[in-house]
């Protein structure tokens, strides 16, 4: 390696602790509100409905800037767009914690939105410069890393927060974090070599992208509590997210510079990759959706608990992510190991898929911790196979379709549990109902054993007798619950699973940076 050389990446590890707590930032921040939202509908004098926008404000404003963050970078500078971003995440940050009012929380978030989606794509793009061909793969983990353990610490985090402060300081915690990513970012990041200013600006894609990726996310984060296409409202959303994309799509393909660049996906690997990401989320996030929900709705967990509960396999992740960065340059073809992962992630739903209501903590630890290796063994090729055949010029944009594909498929994959989660306790409380007979000894005897208990604490016989039954109406819907958590662990092992054969689409499985050897190309 030249002197030059040597210059141009002796910052690497500098600049990727800075772009991956600014990514760390803005993925905690997805989900530490959630802990917060009964405080906040007390301090602030809102209803659960009304909050929520907390949560589906800044989202929408995430995803719609994901897939614009590499034009946006190119158009004011990679530096200053990142730097930018992460000072108005900062800002943003502080206004939230400082709101008085439920309108002004949710403009912030909005805002906080804005600033935190360029934090993911730009980031990813930016560890790809960084880092000499050889060794990415160690800057893609880093920032792997960041993504796996940043959403499994926004509940641990919250929590501790609010059980111990109040929760403006869920947001006030980003601010020494934000600003010394932002010095960092200032100081070593320099703009891409390969990337070109547009000289004009995009206005109608923009447009379009807003309306089309806005009333998609909005219809996904309010799908199931408004019965979804029994709702003219959804079904609105759904209609405009629709001809909007198709308008998008259409547009973008026709400018000379778009601000989504959908031409890259006439490259297969990067078409089948963006495909497979959306899979991947779809999976990730809709098991990792439930698991909280059965923890404490079912458990009495707190969101404290649930986030230690869930810790030991994200660090399995991130330790499984230092080892594939490591060696990823060493194996001449990622599938067989994106293979390996799939079917880990299956066997991990699988365990899941056994839980039953009485099974505790010890559990689920084992379970947890194939998961994390599972999604470290897939995390790193995927993201490498998938931009091998990019040009360096092409690396935002590419990164920038991944991410977004992948965050869709994460909202399509919750609201499609969420969904199925709802109607599969229904149908099994329904078909356990009709199981249990009144006149069944085993149900007579319960019901007796109950109404005896009840009375022996001084409730009269007929108070008893009803108290008794909802009991039992909980337990059975309780146990429908677990039946239910069941099925959706196996969807999402076998959808994941079901998705591997898209890999034969691949030209071959060699990830970008792979050690070439014996004149090889």
């Amino acid at each position: 390696m030249s002197a030059s050389t040597d210059d141009k990446y002796k910052h690497k590890y500098l600049i990727a602790i800075a772009v991956t707590m600014a990514a760390m930032l803005e993925l905690i921040d997805t989900s530490i509100v959630n802990v917060a939202i009964p405080h906040m509908m007390g301090n602030l004098g809102a209803t659960l409905d009304e909050i929520s926008w907390v949560s589906v404000g800044y989202i929408i404003a995430n995803v719609i800037v994901i897939p614009m963050s590499s034009w946006l970078s190119a158009y004011f500078g990679r530096r200053r767009y990142l730097t930018a971003s992460i000072l108005l995440f900062v800002a943003a940050s502080f206004f939230c914690g400082a709101s008085t009012t439920l309108l002004q929380l949710v403009v912030w978030r909005v805002i906080q939105g804005i600033g935190g989606g360029a934090l993911l794509s730009t980031a990813q793009s930016t560890l790809w410069e960084a880092f000499p061909p050889s060794e990415v793969g160690i800057g893609q983990a880093m920032f792997g890393v960041g993504v796996m353990v940043g959403p499994t610490l926004g509940p641990t985090l919250g929590g501790f927060i609010v059980d111990n402060w109040n929760w403006p300081w869920i947001f006030y915690i980003n601010l020494p974090l934000g600003l010394a990513a932002a010095a960092l970012v200032w100081t070593y990041v320099t703009d891409s070599e390969h990337q070109e200013r547009a000289e004009k600006v995009d206005w109608l894609g923009i447009s379009l992208l807003t309306v089309a990726v806005g009333s998609l996310q909005w219809m996904l984060e309010r799908g199931e509590r408004y019965d979804w296409f029994d709702s003219q409202f959804v079904i609105t959303l759904g209609v405009v997210s629709a001809v909007s994309f198709i308008w998008l799509v259409w547009h973008e393909l026709r400018t000379d510079e778009p601000v989504i660049d959908f031409h890259l996906l006439k490259n297969r690997q990067l078409a089948t990759g963006v495909l497979m990401g959306a899979v991947l989320g779809f999976a990730l996030f809709g098991s990792v959706f439930v698991l909280p929900v059965f923890l404490q709705a079912l458990h009495g967990f707190t969101a404290n608990q649930t986030g230690m509960v869930i810790l030991p396999g994200a660090i399995a992740s991130a330790v499984t992510m230092a080892v594939m960065g490591r060696r990823l340059r060493m194996v001449p073809d990622g599938r067989p190991v994106i293979l390996l992962g799939a079917s880990l992630f299956f066997v991990c739903m699988y365990m899941l898929a056994a839980l039953t209501f009485d099974s505790g903590k010890g559990d689920l630890f084992w379970p947890l911790i194939i998961r994390g290796v599972a999604l470290g063994m897939m995390f790193i090729p995927l993201n490498a196979i998938a931009l091998a055949e990019l040009a360096p010029r092409d690396m935002a944009a590419g990164t920038g379709l991944f991410n977004l594909m992948r965050q869709l498929g994460g909202s399509i994959g919750i609201a499609v549990m969420a969904t199925l989660l709802s109607h599969l306790t229904k149908a099994k409380k329904a078909v356990l109902a009709d199981h249990m007979v009144a006149t069944a000894p085993d149900v007579q005897a319960r019901l007796e054993g109950l109404t005896h208990a009840l009375m022996a604490k001084g409730t009269s016989l007929s108070v008893a007798h009803q108290q008794a039954l909802m009991i039992m109406d909980r337990m059975v819907g309780a146990q429908a619950s677990v039946l239910a958590f069941s099925r959706i662990y196996w969807i999402s092992g076998l959808v994941l699973l079901g998705s591997m054969p898209l890999m034969i689409f691949w030209h071959n499985g060699r990830p970008r940076g792979m050690v070439v050897r014996d004149g090889g190309h």
